[in-house]
């Protein structure tokens, strides 16, 4: 039994033997180039075997993207155990803002991911497949919660496609800043400001405009003395 094979027995021995592969592939594909590096060239650099690596990756684009599987059950986790009366567009930012978790954790290799998707067009591509992952469990998880408004479907296609598209912007900029410790709070609010420019629940219309102006005249006729 080999020291890699022993240490990829735990969670945490897997976890490091992750980390290393991708270490390295980050490494020599800034070296070499992405299409002049083989599987074997990771494996062999992150002292692991061939058969090791096809454990944890299918491809070695895999080695270089985030681990989009784990933060797509994280929001699919969020909106199954949400409260049924949570807002849609609460629920949508508070999903969408686990996906930031992703790239916090190891914020320098998040920046070298960054710079290779936007260098190699297979990895560019890919991550383009992937954001399209991300809006479309959003917009069917938001149909989920708008139905019976016979506006549902639009609701749901317009906050996904936005509260993705915002969360792209903001965590982009943070990137290609560096990713500075202190500017993921900033990136986070930028994020939040989406929540300005999205449509309103279902009730957000005629009625509860009318319920609104009902309850004002109330309280004006409670607090205006009576005429002499």
């Amino acid at each position: 039994m080999t020291v890699a094979t022993r240490r990829g027995r735990s969670p945490e021995g897997r976890a490091e033997v992750r980390r290393d592969l991708v270490a390295a592939a980050v490494e020599l594909f800034r070296e070499r180039g992405y299409e002049d590096t083989t599987v074997d060239d990771i494996a062999a650099a992150a002292g692991v075997g061939r058969r090791t690596f096809f454990r944890y990756f299918r491809s070695k684009e895999d080695a270089v993207s985030p681990d989009h599987e784990t933060a797509l059950a994280r929001v699919a986790e969020i909106f199954e155990t949400a409260h049924p009366t949570e807002p849609a567009t609460s629920l949508a930012l508070r999903a969408g803002e686990t996906v930031f978790d992703i790239y916090a954790d190891d914020p320098k290799l998040s920046v070298e991911r960054y710079r290779l998707t936007h260098d190699v067009p297979v990895l560019r591509d890919r991550e383009s497949a992937s954001v399209d992952h991300y809006r479309r469990m959003f917009t069917r998880y938001l149909r989920l919660r708008f139905d019976g408004d016979p506006d549902g479907d639009l609701r749901a296609a317009v906050i996904g496609a936005a509260v993705v598209a915002a969360h792209n912007l903001a965590l982009r900029a943070w990137l290609a800043d560096g990713a500075p410790e202190d500017g993921m709070e900033a990136s986070l609010h930028r994020f939040r400001q989406v929540a300005e420019m999205l449509p309103g629940e279902p009730s957000n219309g005629l009625h509860e405009v009318t319920q609104r102006l009902e309850q004002a005249v109330v309280r004006l006729e409670r607090t205006t003395p009576p005429a002499e």
